[in-house]
């Protein structure tokens, strides 16, 4: 009997497939996340691998399990994974990329929205010392209608975020490597712009970009100088994107207005300069903690399996 492992607890649904399609599953049972000596001996033995993003899974792991024939992942990214190694030892890498779309883009739009009322700002106050009545000039935001936003990557999670924008009346600009068709364009009512130029002007930013070796650190201290003092960043992707050290400078310095973070450099640690700042919100990755998102990737990763179990062709991201 062929035997799956999966890293970490997931929707029980993948379970129920997989045993269903005659495989003996293994899933990780310990509290936190699995150790790499762990991962490196329930592998040994393993036919296929479900990961999670929190679990590395490089070469050492991969050299490690002869007998594996896929490594499923259950998130819309696969940095986590050594995929020269995997490819160098003809192992198939899959990953769970549209079923996060909506959910991602939603957390985006929250994001924005409490940033612009203040809104983790006002939780925090009648927590605490409270308020004295309503007053005109009392605790003002900002709407968003009629700002700016400047999308960085229009894939399909960006492409969602400038729907939803544009429901709220805001001016939505993009930039990625290749320009949308104009009919595209007209469709989504977005515009193509440099990246100096959505680093200049918008009120919002916006990542919706992988992690490559070229964009690390693409925001940066030179980036949030050019920046307007009163626009936010926004980042949903990918923590290493945006240099946190010189995002913490920034903040301090007035540079910009604030940031709101689902994502961080140093996953799960947070750079320590951001916590006491009133002017950053942040969240523990959540941009596709939703049930019916988290089911959907289920369903996915179980499936890869089965398909390869089954000989049946998957979309391999190597």
């Amino acid at each position: 009997m062929a035997r799956v492992f999966i890293s970490d607890k997931i929707p029980a649904v993948a379970a129920d497939q997989l045993q269903q399609a005659g495989l003996d599953v293994v899933a990780y049972a310990g509290d936190g996340l699995i150790d790499h000596d762990e991962l490196k001996r329930q592998v040994a033995s393993a036919d296929f691998l479900i990961s999670t993003l929190s679990t590395t899974v490089d070469a050492d792991i991969i050299e490690s399990a002869p007998h594996l024939k896929l490594i499923a992942n259950f998130g819309a990214g696969f940095n986590n994974i050594d995929i020269a190694t995997a490819s160098a030892h003809k192992i198939p890498v899959t990953n769970t990329p549209a079923v996060s779309t909506n959910s991602v883009a939603e957390v985006t739009m929250g994001l924005m929205l409490a940033a612009s009322h203040r809104i983790v700002e006002g939780d925090q106050l009648m927590r605490t010392e409270g308020f004295d009545g309503w007053q005109p000039l009392f605790f003002l935001g900002h709407e968003l209608r009629d700002k700016t936003l400047g999308i960085v990557g229009l894939g399909n999670i960006g492409q969602a975020v400038a729907k939803l924008a544009d429901a709220f009346g805001m001016h939505v600009n993009y930039t990625q490597r290749h320009q949308l068709t104009p009919d595209q364009e007209q469709a989504l009512n977005v515009h193509f712009a440099t990246l100096d130029e959505i680093v200049a002007d918008s009120d919002f930013i916006s990542l919706h970009i992988p992690l490559t070796a070229d964009n690390k650190h693409m925001f940066n201290a030179t980036t949030f100088k050019r920046m307007k003092r009163t626009a936010w960043l926004i980042n949903a992707a990918r923590g290493p994107i945006v240099d946190e050290a010189a995002l913490v400078t920034a903040l301090q310095q007035g540079d910009i207005a604030g940031a709101a973070l689902d994502v961080y450099e140093h996953e799960p640690e947070v750079e320590v300069g951001l916590k006491p700042l009133k002017n950053v919100i942040l969240t523990p990755h959540i941009g596709n903690a939703t049930v019916e998102a988290r089911d959907q990737m289920a369903k996915i990763v179980a499936g890869n399996v089965i398909k390869v179990l089954q000989g049946e062709k998957i979309v391999a991201v190597n």
